[in-house]
């Protein structure tokens, strides 16, 4: 059977591995402590809340299939409430209600990634960034942060973020005029940052809607959700806000602490509900995101030329949306294709 090694544990890295189960032995090196990337889960005094991406749809059939038919349903939740919509000046509306679904999972959303690692035998490496990839003798040579031999693979697919992605080509070990034309292709994706406050309150908000999202990116806040209204995420009784703050605002404050990011959301959330509760949470929480969302997709037929040196992307920006759904189709159409390919 091939080798394959994934870079990233994200749900495109963890999408692909397992599309690859039955045609590859599959080894994925994750830099971070955890699996499932952006789409991330915390857990403090009783409450399960994700923090950087919300939920995943059910937008797409094969995505619907699998989370539904193929992977373990238990602790599998829809958010029933709708998404609502602001403008720059802080006016709420009505949002409008869409067919598809809202799912995340009881204990989180990082559950999607390792259920789907759950159903293959791929080996995860987590803390360990891979940092050169060498083209050797029609097999892929990958190395760490230190220097330390990875092994050789007879495929390599790469699912960071663009950015990373293009530092990780343009430094291979890889003569080929390709290499360039790669990694000039994949950073010219644009990305958002995102700085995200958690609030914790002691008490139950009332409102109509699930989350409020800023439609004309002139508002500080940019997403406001309640994981309150997520079963399983919060004790009755307590609310849990999670506000994503908008680009410029979040770049600005990027290296502050917890305390005063939180703060000076929590005055924003208390001016936009209208609710001066909201200025004094009893417990607070955030994380920053540099690269949080590609605003652009990649130039496809630049990455399909590497297809013949066994190297692969997937991932968000390769579709071109940050969603946890089309970073899922990502990884689940490039390990076929993988397959395909490895196994002719």
């Amino acid at each position: 059977m091939t080798d394959v090694a994934v870079v990233g544990a994200g749900t495109a890295g963890a999408a692909a591995a397992y599309a690859l189960r039955d045609a590859a032995t599959v080894t994925v090196f994750e830099k971070s402590t955890g699996v499932c990337g952006r789409a991330a889960t915390r857990h403090e005094d009783g409450c399960h809340y994700d923090y950087g991406a919300n939920y995943f749809k059910d937008e797409d059939p094969n995505v619907t299939d699998l989370v539904t038919d193929v992977l373990d349903t238990d602790g599998l939740v829809d958010i029933e409430e709708s998404v609502w919509t602001f403008d720059g000046a802080g006016t709420i509306s009505e949002g409008r209600d869409s067919d598809e679904r809202k799912w995340t999972y009881r204990e989180g959303i990082d559950r999607l990634a390792a259920r789907l690692f759950d159903e293959t035998d791929a080996t995860v490496e987590l803390r360990t960034r891979v940092e050169t990839i060498a083209r050797e003798s029609e097999r892929w040579r990958l190395a760490d942060t230190d220097g330390e031999d990875l092994g050789t693979f007879d495929a390599v697919l790469l699912t960071p973020p663009a950015p990373q992605t293009a530092d990780l080509v343009r430094e291979a070990e890889w003569e080929a005029s390709l290499r360039t034309a790669l990694a000039d292709a994949i950073e010219q994706v644009p990305y958002r940052t995102t700085l995200t406050a958690v609030l914790h309150y002691p008490f139950e908000l009332d409102r109509p809607y699930y989350a409020l999202v800023n439609t004309e990116g002139e508002h500080d806040v940019g997403w406001l959700s309640r994981e309150e209204c997520k079963p399983g995420h919060v004790p009755d009784g307590e609310s849990l806000l999670i506000v994503q703050m908008g680009p410029e605002w979040s770049t600005e404050r990027y290296a502050e602490s917890t305390e005063r990011i939180a703060d000076a959301a929590a005055d924003a959330t208390a001016d936009l509900l209208d609710d001066d509760r909201l200025a004094e949470p009893d417990w607070v929480d955030s994380q920053g995101w540099r690269l949080a969302q590609p605003d652009d997709a990649v130039d496809g037929d630049v990455l399909d030329r590497a297809v013949e040196h066994d190297l692969f992307f997937a991932g968000d920006w390769v579709a071109g949306e940050g969603r946890v759904h089309l970073a899922l189709r990502s990884g689940l159409e490039t390990g076929d294709r993988m397959a395909a390919r490895l196994n002719a």
